[in-house]
């Protein structure tokens, strides 16, 4: 007996253009490409719990996207290029404390974390550096910025146009997921209804003008750092894409023009069994709404796309190198759940930015599952599991609980409140476990170990600090002043317009201002948020 479900996906499947690989496994067992009885799911057709694609990995193994951001731009551009050719083929920006603020690194705010947790960038020269030497026509590019991520979109485009890449020609993504950071991460710089509409604003441009760009990458991960379950994740996840999805609707657009450029990004914890059905429900929820609330009718619209990286908050800093151990398993819980693209965290990251070795490291835990463990040959293998197919079900269920409650309340964005509380509770709890030894976390409450001493780790140049405010002083004198200050005037006026701000924002960066002068200038038309 078959389905229909059978026939969309064998078409599909024959249609697919297959990588170069033997299928098969050491023994020289060939392998079908999915398996399952005939009646029942297939990956790449609704509501995709078991892919978004047909022939998942057997046409494109996951982007191996690694993170990386420390110092000045410059010493971020050798760590890109590291990266390209220890062979990762996605590019994911990590920006310092002051940038994600909306801050410049002559900031008095900005003090001691200029180039610390990120790479500095304050204006276009910055980022002409930062990917000097790269050609971002084949290399997609991801940028984990939220609340000044128009901002710096405006510069990458000016700078990839300056190289002679066209915007259309960009691939990549923007994380702009300014939701949860009034909810869990709190990098935030505007109030929640301005920032709604530079992210809707983001989202019409990038439908007109950038194809291949995701305008929006909504971020389970940070919800999950910052203490919540799986389930959570999950589901504040979801909901607040569906807020965005009501943003950019009501701006004007129509669901499958933007919705098919929209990116997930999920946390690949240590409950390996519980991560894969997380993934699963994902899709299968994700697909459901879609369709049925707000009518999304193309393919895409309704197939989750997402990243994964693996969990910080899981690393530990005594016995670091059984990071290496944590890492893997998380990863390869990711790849089994069908993840489009991964980061695979360093394993002295709970100490510094990693070192070149370490980042090296994480790259190759990929590179082994993708070549050496054969793990990618057949989509969705842990499908028809009893165990893995009553977690989906499960963590569907209490998902559509939560996102229920939430919906209850308003949406996300006036649900803000709610779900911070219900992620500190879950982070207490989860701390509590920890602490009693009620969880096991080995080297920390069992089996530990006297400590030695871990040398070697990555530590940034305080002279980098001075280096990039004698960078920024410099650019600031040779630029046409009375220019900037124009263009920021300019700006202040479409924002208190309703015109789209990027074209606003690009000139005033082409024009020479920086990330700090930009935001302010928004920052005195929105204002700032003042958390509860």
């Amino acid at each position: 007996m078959t389905n229909d479900s059978y026939e969309i996906w064998s078409e599909a499947f024959k249609k697919s253009r297959l990588r170069e690989a033997t299928f098969a496994t050491m023994s020289g067992i060939a392998l079908d490409p999915v398996y399952g009885p005939s009646d029942g799911e297939f990956p790449g057709v609704f509501p995709y719990t078991r892919g978004p694609h047909a022939s998942m990995y057997r046409s494109k193994l996951w982007t191996m996207r690694m993170f990386a951001g420390f110092g000045l731009a410059t010493d971020t551009n050798e760590r890109f290029k590291e990266i390209i050719r220890a062979g990762g083929d996605g590019l994911s920006t990590a920006f310092d404390m002051p940038t994600l603020l909306g801050l410049d690194s002559d900031d008095p705010m900005a003090l001691g974390e200029v180039g610390r947790c990120g790479v500095a960038i304050d204006s276009l020269a910055d980022v002409r550096d930062l990917f000097a030497g790269i050609d971002l026509a084949k290399t997609t590019t991801s940028m984990t910025i939220n609340s000044p991520a128009a901002v710096l979109l405006a510069m990458f485009i000016a700078q990839a146009e300056e190289t002679g890449v066209a915007r259309a020609q960009l691939g990549g993504t923007l994380q702009n997921d300014i939701l949860k950071e009034y909810q869990a991460q709190k990098e935030f710089v505007f109030p929640p209804r301005p920032s709604m509409r530079l992210v809707s604003d983001t989202m019409r441009f990038c439908a007109a003008e950038m194809p291949r760009w995701h305008a929006v990458s909504i971020s389970g991960y940070h919800i999950r750092e910052a203490g919540s379950t799986a389930t959570q994740e999950l589901a504040f996840t979801l909901a607040n894409g569906f807020a965005y999805v009501e943003q950019a609707v009501a701006a004007g657009l129509l669901v499958d023009d933007f919705a098919p450029r929209l990116s997930f990004f999920f946390n690949a914890h240590l409950d390996f069994f519980e991560e894969i059905g997380k993934y699963r429900a994902a899709r299968r929820l994700w697909a459901r709404w879609m369709r049925d609330r707000y009518g999304a009718q193309a393919e895409r619209s309704l197939q989750l796309r997402f990243h994964t990286q693996t969990a910080g908050v899981s690393l530990t800093a005594q016995q670091p190198e059984v990071n290496l151990v944590r890492t893997a398993i998380e990863a390869l819980a990711g790849v089994l759940g069908g993840t489009q693209s991964l980061h695979t965290n360093a394993m002295d990251e709970t100490m510094a930015l990693p070192t070149e070795k370490a980042a090296r490291l994480g790259l190759r835990t990929q590179q082994v599952l993708a070549y050496e463990n054969r793990v990618a040959n057949v989509a969705d293998p842990l499908g028809g599991s009893w165990y893995v197919e009553a977690l989906t079900d499960e963590l569907e269920r209490r998902a559509s609980a939560l996102i229920a409650r939430v919906d209850e309340l308003g949406g996300a964005v006036a649900a803000i409140d709610f779900i911070t509380a219900e992620i500190d509770e879950s982070a207490w709890s989860y701390q509590e476990r920890s602490r009693t030894g009620q969880d096991v976390v080995v080297g920390v409450n069992r089996y530990v170990e006297e400590e030695a001493r871990v040398e070697g780790i990555l530590r940034v140049d305080p002279a980098s600090e001075r280096a990039q405010r004698e960078r920024l002083a410099a650019f600031k004198a040779r630029r046409d002043h009375d220019a900037v200050l124009a263009h920021l005037g300019r700006l202040q006026a479409t924002a208190r317009g309703d015109a789209n701000l990027l074209p606003a924002i690009r000139e005033t960066a082409r024009a020479g201002a920086t990330v700090g002068e930009i935001c302010r200038a928004m920052r005195e038309v929105f204002g700032s948020h003042q958390p509860h």
